[in-house]
């Protein structure tokens, strides 16, 4: 019989080990896949294997796979790190093994989620009777936040979605800003509304909601009917946020349903310093956020919060025969989309209790000053920084597109750090993303020469 505790601590060596390699290691390698893939072995082998092999064939064929992307020079996809005690708590919910259905299930992973959701709202300014779901990103939280309004506004109109569908069901108008992030769409497309619903709203330069714009896709209408307003926390690009108390104001006269993607940009909330760019997000209705971004969690983590918990719980519950006589009537899945939930609040406490409520606003701060880091060295040595930096998003250019879309690539390459290419108002750039709670002024300064000379040989 294998020794399990003996295995576990293999694991966890080789993943300390892992860990301790990333200040130094090339962030991402050039791997072939085919290699890689002929790594993991050919056909299923018809023997069992023991344990102790199988952990050390593991590591042997996805060590050459890896990138750094908790590391401190990973500056695409907006992606956070783990803080040591995040890290650890998501080894020990691992090994823990708990359902995090409900209450019966591991009354420790639903204590574990009902005080990181109270610990969040308090943070971010959300009210307090709010309701939580711990999701897995902001793909899943927007869907389920865009089903909560779906719901709201069609029992307003007094037609019941979850029980007779959409065919035949009252017009509903999802109005949302040209800028807004693609899961918006595939959030509409699978709760059926599909994506050519939307009304699409004008932004400003530097990517927020057009304030004048809103007001005129709103009055196009006529009379009010059932309305959606999704605006944003955080541009993808260019780190614009939306003008929250106006656009909300507008939306409410309207008798509209705010929903606010917040995926990053939310955390903008847990800073006295950057709060002032999502002013008014306390008075929307539904907000998306990811843990794995700005709080430096493991993934996958995102979380959903709805300003009234009975329309939430009416758009994603369920019941079912054999959930009755469990003893619990109210269950953490009542909330998200999944029943089967690993138990990520136990990653999300430790997070919110190692940094507390100053350590979070300094990663806030301290992201954006790098960030204006780089926007400033960059500058310095001649490149274009073409959007303004209110948060962590960085866009660069050196030229055109080819060359944009060269010097990323041949950056990725050669190791120092990893940044990406993005399309926006037209142009290939490079977009630098700083949220890691490990990234340095060294690092910045590392990744900035490695950028230049790259961009030298191009």
């Amino acid at each position: 019989m294998s020794d399990l505790p003996n295995l576990l601590h293999q694991a966890a060596d080789a993943a300390a080990a892992f860990h301790a390699t990333l200040p130094d290691r090339p962030v991402a390698g050039v791997v072939d896949p085919a290699t890689l893939r002929a790594g993991f072995g050919g056909p299923l082998p018809p023997a069992s294997t023991a344990p102790e092999q199988v952990l050390r064939e593991l590591i042997q064929a996805a060590e050459p796979g890896l990138v750094a992307t908790a590391g401190p020079r990973f500056f695409g996809f907006v992606v956070g790190g783990s803080v040591p005690a995040a890290a650890a708590a998501d080894m020990l919910a691992v090994g823990w093994d708990q359902v995090a259905f409900n209450a019966m299930t591991s009354p420790a992973a639903a204590a574990a989620e009902a005080v990181a959701g109270r610990w969040l709202k308090d943070l971010l300014g959300l009210p307090e009777p709010a309701s939580v779901g711990f999701v897995t990103g902001a793909q899943a939280a927007n869907t389920v936040g865009l089903a909560v309004g779906r719901h709201r506004v069609l029992a307003d109109a007094r037609w019941d979605v979850e029980r007779d569908g959409l065919v035949g069901a009252p017009e509903v108008r999802l109005v949302a800003g040209v800028e807004r992030h693609a899961t918006i769409d595939r959030s509409l497309r699978l709760l059926g509304f599909g994506s050519a619903i939307v009304e699409p709203v004008a932004a400003d330069v530097n990517g927020a909601i057009d304030i004048s714009d809103l007001a005129r896709v709103l009055l196009d209408a006529g009379p009010a009917g059932p309305t959606i307003v999704c605006l944003q926390a955080g541009n993808v690009n260019t780190g614009a946020c939306d003008p929250l108390r106006p656009a909300i104001a507008l939306a409410r006269a309207h008798g509209g349903w705010v929903h606010v993607d917040g995926a990053f940009g939310l955390w903008a909330a847990a800073s006295p310093t950057t709060r002032a760019l999502v002013d008014g997000l306390e008075l929307a209705d539904s907000w998306a956020c990811d843990g794995h971004k700005w709080l430096n969690v493991p993934y996958d983590s995102g979380f959903v919060f709805c300003a009234d918990p009975r329309a939430h719980v009416a758009a994603a519950s369920y019941i079912a025969a054999y959930l009755e006589g469990s003893g619990v009537t109210a269950a953490s899945a009542d909330f998200v989309l999944e029943s089967s939930r690993r138990a990520r609040g136990f990653a999300v406490w430790a997070a919110l209790r190692e940094l507390g409520r100053d350590g979070v606003a300094e990663l806030v701060d301290r992201c954006c000053r790098l960030a204006r880091r780089f926007g400033d060295e960059l500058a310095a040595a001649g490149a274009e920084i073409v959007n303004d930096v209110v948060l962590n998003q960085v866009l660069v250019s050196f030229g055109d597109d080819a060359r944009n879309d060269a010097i990323a690539a041949g950056v990725q390459r050669e190791g120092t750090c990893w940044l990406g290419g993005t399309t926006w108002r037209g142009r290939r750039l490079i977009r630098i993303s700083v949220s890691n709670y490990s990234t340095t002024e060294h690092d910045v300064d590392l990744s900035v020469a490695a950028i230049l000379r790259v961009a030298a040989g191009v």
